[in-house]
């Protein structure tokens, strides 16, 4: 990678001229006539009850799997173009009209399935057990397990269509108030400003902390302008879930993210209470940090802000050359699939205004390509960004040649791969860091993400648990949801903060997403499972890169615990596993906490 790597992607590999694509247009129109006459046919589709009829019946999986993986495409194009440029209003109106086709496809979705679930036993074992619906058979299970679970199938249509203009439309108008959003500042170098959200929360963690302390009085006082809106928009988007949990006969609201990812309570229950045992540990480092940075307790700005010994700056070239340098020593195709995504524009890299904040990475299935959105700052927490995303898409590029059915991985397995590829190249940093005090700025840098996934993970799924139970009986005021995050935040971080973020739930944008309920205790999983898996990595060297490739493979086609049994030998039901993983995670900290007392010795 020689030459000067161009930070921003490639679009028009898809679809060119961006939101104003004549070629995307007809791609939509096509998309809606095609899921149009798909619906017709399943309507005038009998349930076969023999195995002869359910062989030509089976036609409509392929059907269902090509549209399927067109919509994805449609989805992931204009996620990328509203992300690029929070300003372009054509975006946000494709992004309705592909709101719409995922409610007719949805539609479509809840007959197929209802038909799948009524097939006769028989029937259906003889379909499963010959090709080529045997390939798709964990899928097509999980689907016939949902018929039994679901209202008649008008009903489900009936609520998918309501729900664009209902659920999703309180989701897109979120969305569209954080963009209007324009934020004066005082910056005391650069003078007054006005920022988008996205700039002032790259301020909360800025090396200055007058300047981080005066970008967090900002965004309390914006966010505190927009209460009574974000109130309406969390409290109306949990009623709806709830009120169709309610329909169906569901009584946990967390029954629809645990099958979305595909684990028990009993797995969740056993990596939250392993990672209580591990807080003091972090508590540890959370007041050495505090006394680093010459505070007697932390505020919620200072927790992801680098030490003031972090005044490193890294180049994107550079960046990209060591995650390239280091993903190829542990995994040869690893690295020569970054340096690919690198040189052939699959990221949005640029640091300019009118972006949304954050970083993902979202996949092209019928390109098989991915595409990665984070802004580069030069700091260290963007490299591991950077490598963080690279991971999801190698994850992608390992099931492209496998049915598409069993490409659709869940969240927390999501972040297996994207957690694995950060620790890889953390921990390389760390080794080659010039001095102690670079060296403990890269330490400290790795230890904010286990604090991440500890604490602040934690408090938004303690917030959204407490948040939905007192839901069930009412709407729920400014006042008291500011309570709630306020005491979630208190008790995920064992009242170590001196100044907590009671905003938060207003600020978050991931409790305003409607198509993952919970997008919280998913990351959590994945960074933990993850992180045992690095620990094995590390212990079993290079020859393990083929049973991670395996391991990766398999994320869409089981639950996570006959994955971690098949793949790791372990189960996640019982404390063994996620003890051993905090204890990989918070290793650092005795290493950090020694290097801190040599370097301001």
């Amino acid at each position: 990678m020689a030459k000067t790597l161009n930070q921003t992607w490639d679009l028009d590999v898809f679809f060119p001229g961006g939101s104003a694509s004549g070629e995307f247009e007809a791609f939509l129109n096509r998309l809606d006539s095609d899921i149009r006459a798909f619906e017709r046919a399943l309507k005038a589709q009998e349930v076969p009850d023999t195995i002869e009829k359910a062989k030509e019946w089976a036609h409509h999986i392929e059907t269902y799997e090509d549209l399927f993986k067109r919509l994805q495409e449609g989805e992931s194009f204009v996620g990328c173009l509203r992300a690029q440029n929070m300003q372009d209003k054509r975006a946000d109106q494709l992004g309705n009209a592909i709101h719409s086709l995922l409610a007719e496809f949805k539609s479509c979705e809840t007959l197929l399935i209802a038909q799948i679930g009524a097939i006769p036993e028989d029937v259906w074992s003889g379909l499963l057990a010959a090709a080529p619906l045997n390939a798709v058979r964990f899928p097509l299970e999980e689907r016939r397990k949902k018929a039994t679970e679901q209202l008649p199938p008008e009903q489900e249509q009936l609520i998918n269509g309501l729900s664009v203009d209902g659920y999703h439309g309180w989701g897109d108008l979120y969305d569209t108030i954080v963009g209007e959003m324009a934020i004066p500042f005082d910056h005391p170098e650069k003078g007054r400003e006005t920022l988008s959200i996205g700039q002032l929360a790259n301020l909360l963690t800025d090396p200055n902390r007058d300047v981080r302390s005066r970008a967090f009085a900002e965004w309390e006082k914006a966010w505190q302008a927009q209460s009574a809106f974000c109130a309406a928009a969390l409290n109306r988007l949990a009623g709806f879930r709830l009120a169709v949990y309610k329909a169906r006969g569901w009584d946990d609201f967390l029954k629809e993210p645990l099958d979305y990812n595909r684990m028990s309570k009993a797995t969740l229950e056993a990596m939250w209470a392993a990672i209580d045992a591990y807080k003091p540990k972090l508590v540890q480092y959370l007041r050495k940090k505090a006394e680093l940075l010459g505070v007697e307790k932390l505020e919620w700005h200072d927790v992801e802000a680098p030490l003031q010994t972090a005044d490193k700056k890294v180049p994107y070239d550079e960046a990209a050359a060591f995650i390239v340098r280091h993903f190829t020593a542990f995994n040869p195709e690893m690295g020569a699939f970054a340096q690919h995504a690198l040189e052939n524009r699959w990221i949005e890299a640029e640091d300019r205004p009118g972006k949304r904040p954050g970083g993902f990475c979202t996949s092209f299935p019928i390109a098989q390509q991915s595409r990665i959105f984070m802004t580069y700052g030069g700091q260290a927490a963007n490299v591991s960004t950077l490598a963080h995303e690279l991971g999801h898409a190698y994850h992608q590029y390992v099931m492209n040649d496998i049915p598409f059915l069993n490409q659709d991985y869940a969240m927390n397995v999501a972040e297996t791969a994207s957690t694995f590829a950060e620790l890889i190249v953390s921990d390389a940093a760390i080794q080659a860091a010039e001095d102690d005090r670079e060296r403990l700025a890269l330490l400290e840098d790795k230890l904010q993400r286990a604090v991440a996934f500890f604490m602040n993970i934690h408090a938004r799924f303690l917030f959204e648990t407490r948040f939905y139970e007192e839901r069930k009986n009412g709407l729920v005021t400014v006042e008291r949801l500011d309570e709630l995050m306020l005491n979630a935040q208190k008790d995920a971080f064992c009242n170590e903060l001196a100044v907590y973020h009671p905003a938060f739930w207003q600020s978050k944008l991931h409790f305003y997403i409607t198509d993952v309920p919970f997008y919280n205790f998913p990351y959590t999983f994945g960074f933990l499972f993850s992180t045992g898996i690095y620990a094995r990595a590390l212990e079993e060297g290079p020859g393990f890169a083929e049973k991670y490739n395996a391991l990766l493979a398999d994320t869409g086609s089981m639950r996570v615990e006959d994955l971690a049994k098949k793949h790791l030998g372990v189960d996640l039901e019982q404390p063994d596993f996620w003890r051993s993983a905090c204890e990989e995670a918070v290793k650092d900290v005795d290493a950090f906490l020694e290097l801190a007392e040599r370097v301001h010795a």
